[in-house]
């Protein structure tokens, strides 16, 4: 006995009394065994008090009967709570939240943002996932049972268990990210009462995101839980929801790490302008403000998101923006970067896109026009020499009056430049000669 752990002789001792419990009740051969029987709660309480013991899973060698009877009775406890009737007792609650308590809320390793790159390294996995998965699957049938009684649970499942919860998304498995997902929702949907601390505090760990650490695992899933939050605001929206999509939701979009949320993030900017269309405005002034100067991949993601936004613009809304916003286009037309070019040229394959542009073609052309001629004729790229003909070609038959006047303008200023570079040339080769004179007569080979 000497050479067993704190935690075997814990669980010894635990098992023990479950196991003199369920022998005395219900021993072999009794045929009165009911799954519903009074004592079965009792063991039910009983084998939750036995799973608060945690053992060390990085040593692979120590306690490995135990370990596996306790992942043993965890797969009896998802099954009492998904199949059967009357465990769901009021001196049920504190036990499940103490279990769930004991298992899941743990320091995290330290992770140096430096050296661990998401996007290109493995992720450390959670050693302890056999017990975690199993303790995480048993929480999320608790919190759906049909028995589930919030207005008992709110005694245990308070702010200081969400704060515990929100601090895990951290986690560097993306598999125990996952189930905490489903359970931050599930506690989202069934408790009224946290609703609000909830949000506040997921408003915080963004702005820490944000302006501080640039590092957080669970940004992802967690604009994921707001999606479907968002979807359920009531309208008009408070000035709160307002408030948290241009003060966190906009500035989101400036961390490096952009690319690991992008779709997550995008969608949430959409439900929120779907609620409230008059909030397009400072959306995408919010999105042309942070626009990326040096960084093509988030170019391309940032063109993305602003077609989902004009998927869903209204014609009233478009024309507030239409012209910063292709003023913006016109550049990314412009980019050496052939996917940026690319991806903002595709915009004119989008009907709705189009038929925007050609109610408001008086305004758009003189922007585009010259970024375009100027492209069809010196782009390195044939591929976007052929999307930008085929651009020209559709704004010519939406105004052909215009774009002929466009086109002479063009080309007038064209020779203008021409001549002025000429000029200059003449000029600097002008000067060059009488450089090269005063050289000559300082060194005595031209006379005075």
């Amino acid at each position: 006995s000497l050479c067993l752990s704190k935690q075997t002789h814990l669980w010894l001792f635990s098992s023990l009394c479950v196991f003199i419990g369920s022998f005395t009740r219900y021993c072999p051969g009794n045929s009165n065994v009911d799954l519903d029987a009074p004592e079965q709660p009792e063991l039910f309480l009983k084998k939750l008090q036995q799973c608060c013991t945690v053992f060390d899973f990085m040593d692979t060698l120590s306690d490995l009967k135990m370990k596996e009877y306790k992942r043993s009775t965890l797969n009896e406890l998802v099954d009492y709570v998904t199949v059967s009737r009357g465990y769901l007792t009021e001196q049920a609650y504190p036990e499940v939240v103490k279990m769930v308590s004991h298992n899941i809320f743990r320091t995290l390793p330290p992770s140096d943002s430096n050296e661990f790159d998401p996007e290109e390294d493995e992720p450390t996995l959670e050693a302890s996932w056999p017990h975690l998965q199993l303790v995480y699957e048993f929480f999320i049938r608790f919190l759906e049972s049909q028995e589930f009684q919030p207005s008992i649970a709110k005694k245990y499942i308070d702010q200081k268990f969400v704060l515990q919860l929100l601090e895990l998304f951290d986690s560097e498995d993306p598999r125990e990210r996952d189930y905490l997902k489903t359970v931050l929702h599930r506690i989202y949907g069934k408790f009224l009462g946290l609703r609000a601390f909830i949000r506040k505090q997921i408003n915080n760990i963004f702005l820490r995101f944000v302006y501080e650490t640039e590092h957080f695992n669970g940004v992802a899933e967690l604009l994921e839980i707001l999606g479907s939050i968002i979807n359920g605001f009531a309208l008009p929206l408070k000035a709160e929801h307002k408030q948290f999509l241009v003060k966190v939701l906009i500035p989101l979009h400036t961390v490096r790490s952009l690319s690991l949320f992008h779709a997550q993030l995008a969608y949430c900017i959409v439900q929120f302008l779907e609620k409230d269309p008059t909030l397009t405005e400072p959306v995408i002034r919010g999105l042309l403000k942070f626009w990326p100067k040096t960084c093509s991949q988030k170019e391309v993601m940032f063109l993305g998101e602003l077609e989902e936004i004009l998927d869903v613009i209204e014609p009233t809304q478009f024309v507030k923006i239409q012209e910063p916003l292709f003023k913006q286009i016109s550049r990314c037309v412009s980019s050496p970067h052939f996917q940026v070019a690319e991806r903002a040229l595709y915009y004119w394959n989008n009907e709705y896109i189009m038929s925007l542009i050609e109610e408001n073609s008086s305004v758009i052309l003189p922007i585009m026009f010259a970024s375009l001629y100027r492209i069809s004729k010196e782009h390195w790229n044939p591929a976007i020499v052929a999307l930008v003909y085929n651009v020209l070609k559709a704004f010519m038959e939406m105004n052909s009056s215009l774009f002929d006047e466009l086109t002479a303008t063009y080309k007038s200023d064209r020779q203008r430049e021409k001549k002025k570079e000429k000029e200059r040339e003449e000029l600097w080769k002008k000067l060059e000669d009488l450089e090269l004179k005063r050289g000559l007569r300082s060194d005595g080979i031209i006379p005075t």
